[in-house]
């Protein structure tokens, strides 16, 4: 089963030092904040972060078993209309 299928993230402070929090929604819940090193579930912590992305693993220096992605951002409508 992929370890993904159940978490969504959608929002991360990550500092330069490698601290920070990512909100993860997980079973259509709402987000809830989690810092680095603080367990998501059984299992699993969050282990670091990057822009738009939390990394999650078994021990916070072990290899990382599962990333997680910010959905993409839409295109901004412009509101121009092209000439026939």
């Amino acid at each position: 089963m992929d370890v993904n299928a159940r978490r969504v993230l959608s929002g991360v402070v990550a500092l330069n030092s490698g601290q920070g929090a990512a909100l993860i929604a997980m079973d259509g819940q709402a987000p809830k904040a989690f810092k680095v090193g603080q367990t998501v579930v059984d299992g699993l912590l969050l282990q670091s972060l990057g822009p738009r992305q939390a990394r999650l693993a078994a021990t916070i220096d072990g290899p990382a078993i599962s990333s997680l992605n910010m959905p993409a951002l839409a295109t901004p409508a412009t509101g121009a209309q092209q000439k026939p």
